[in-house]
């Protein structure tokens, strides 16, 4: 009996001491993408996106409050500043700010039309001066204001423009025509731009440039010219002050451009025809423009903010994730009683509150990824893509050595959709390691209006023109309960009500579901490339894969002469 029973005292404490010992032990944390919450997202996005905040403006007290709620996240997640020991980047700036006394007219004969400020033109100036004033400027038509020799179209052939005031259309003769055999069809390229359209400009010497608005082929309306292109503009520093450019840029509304036409004698719907066609030649108006305004000017330093998970294995090589912090501010000329800030919530406190749910993501790993990630949120996108245009000229990581990224502008907030829009879908290497990425069901889906040439108006775009592959995913339309048409009427509703507007709030109805859904897909489409060698490249015919080749050769060459 005995040795029994000691075999029972000693074999059942044994089992006993080992079902505790399981019983005790904690799961494991979750980590990846498991981490990511609905509920944290809406806190970030409610506090960035609060009055406290007025609007994320460049160097405004917005500023200071979003990078330092930025600095303190990344700190707490135990992330490295990208820039040395600072988590950012100075950018030095230049604000601009035309006076609310704007004056543009035009003079037709003995006949004088003076437009409305904000009503009818918005005017300012990037030169870099306390006033302007252009008089009887001579006028000239020049159609889309395109030079693009490798399409055979230039809008400016046989006419000289230096001293006089070019007055244009927005878009491309590719939108205009659809014809997938002029320019690209529907979908706009580079050269519809206004930004384009303004430097294309400046550089055949115009004293003036005039942008004719309409809501289509801008994919805006006239509220946002009136308040994306008034108050404080910035810009970045040159060196000559901005000399070279024109003396005046002008937005007018489509009803002033047609009362100008028809002031110097002609039908704007016939010059429309007319610009579409290939071997358009300008059309001097006989008409001359007016400009005179005071400017408020000011330099000043913002800062994109950057934090780096280093990899373990090739640290000097980095994925990007980034995000625009800012937003436009609030507006100076707001009456008593009127919301004059601009707060941003879907753009883009979303996508800033996104970069910190991926960054809890990567920093919760068991190991560091073999390359590093980084994460930058750049300032003033709304004026230009800026912030990111400078990190394109002064990266904290050589951009030979960054193997992409993905930009977030705007992230869903009506709830998970089967598909996933990517602008510029078909660009590069990249949609397949998005594809491979995606959960059951789900499918990519192609940018629903390429005529908006949303591909060139966001930060990505800075990157992707010094050649680095870069994805621009967007909220899907396939809502996964409710359909297409719920998903479009969302998608209608925050452009036609909420685009740059101060109703851009942050709101407890949101459905934050299908970002967290789309936040994760970020994330394993960032893994799959940081834990490996893969170098995604550009499909061909894209006009940034030669610059890509070219960066990468001179890499490996870098590369084999140091190990030499």
């Amino acid at each position: 009996m005995t040795p029994n029973f000691f075999k029972a005292v000693l074999v059942v404490p044994l089992a006993m001491v080992s079902m505790l010992t399981a019983c005790s032990e904690e799961p494991a944390p979750p980590s990846g993408e498991a981490v990511m919450s609905a509920e944290t997202l809406s806190d970030n996005i409610r506090t960035l996106a609060s009055d406290a905040f007025g609007g994320r403006g460049p160097a405004s007290e917005g500023e200071e409050l979003t990078v330092a709620f930025l600095t303190e996240k990344f700190t707490e997640l135990g992330l490295k500043p990208a820039n040395g020991d600072s988590f950012t980047q100075a950018v030095p700036l230049v604000s601009i700010e035309a006076g609310q006394d704007t004056k543009l007219s035009v003079k037709a004969g003995g006949a004088v039309i003076d437009l409305a400020y904000r009503q009818s033109q918005v005017t300012w100036t990037r030169q870099v001066v306390d006033s302007i004033s252009v008089s009887d400027s001579e006028m000239v038509f020049v159609g889309y204001g395109i030079n693009a020799p490798e399409r055979g179209w230039n809008d400016y052939e046989g006419v000289d423009v230096s001293g006089k005031t070019v007055i244009m259309l927005i878009n491309d003769p590719g939108y205009a025509t659809q014809d997938p055999e002029v320019f690209n069809g529907n979908a706009m390229t580079y050269y519809g731009r206004w930004d384009y359209k303004f430097d294309e400009a400046a550089q055949r010497g115009a004293v003036g440039a005039i942008m004719i608005h309409d809501t289509k082929p801008a994919a805006y309306g006239w509220s946002t010219v009136e308040n994306s292109w008034t108050g404080p503009a910035f810009s970045l520093v040159r060196e000559d002050g901005g000399a070279a450019l024109s003396k005046f840029e002008a937005w007018v509304s489509n009803d002033s451009a047609r009362l100008i036409m028809a002031a110097a004698g002609q039908d704007l719907d016939a010059l429309m025809v007319a610009a579409k066609t290939h071997g358009f030649k300008a059309v001097p108006l006989g008409i001359s423009a007016s400009a005179e305004f005071t400017n408020k000017t000011n330099h000043i330093d913002s800062r994109n903010v950057a934090a780096i998970l280093p990899g373990k294995k090739n640290p000097d090589e980095v994925f990007i994730y980034m995000a625009h912090w800012d937003h436009i501010g609030i507006d100076p000329a707001a009456k008593e009683g009127e919301d004059g800030i601009y707060n941003g919530a879907l753009d883009n406190a979303t996508g800033t509150a996104g970069l910190i749910e991926l960054a809890k993501a990567y920093a919760s790993l068991p190991e560091a990824p073999d390359r590093s990630v980084m994460f930058l949120a750049v300032t003033a996108e709304e004026q230009g893509l800026l912030g990111s245009a400078y990190y394109a000229e002064h990266p904290l990581v050589p951009l030979a050595n960054t193997v992409g990224g993905i930009n977030m502008d705007g992230l869903n907030n009506f709830g998970p959709t089967w598909d996933i829009t990517v602008v510029g879908l078909g660009n590069s290497e990249l949609d397949n390691h998005l594809q491979a990425a995606l959960g059951e069901g789900r499918r990519l889906r192609p940018d629903a209006y390429p005529e908006k040439g949303y591909f060139y108006r966001s930060d990505h775009f800075e990157l992707s023109k010094k050649g680095v592959p870069m994805l621009y995913p967007g909220s899907g339309i396939d809502h996964k309960e409710k359909g297409e048409a719920y998903g479009l009427a969302k998608d209608e509703e925050y452009v036609t009500k909420h685009y740059h507007g101060p109703s851009d709030e942050w709101s407890a109805d949101w459905d934050l579901s299908g970002a967290i859904e789309d936040l994760r897909l970020y994330f394993r489409t960032g893994l799959s490339l940081v834990n490996s060698d893969v170098w995604p490249a550009w499909a061909d015919g894209t006009e940034f894969k030669a610059a890509r080749e070219a960066q990468r050769a001179a890499a490996e060459k870098d590369s084999k002469v140091s190990e030499e």
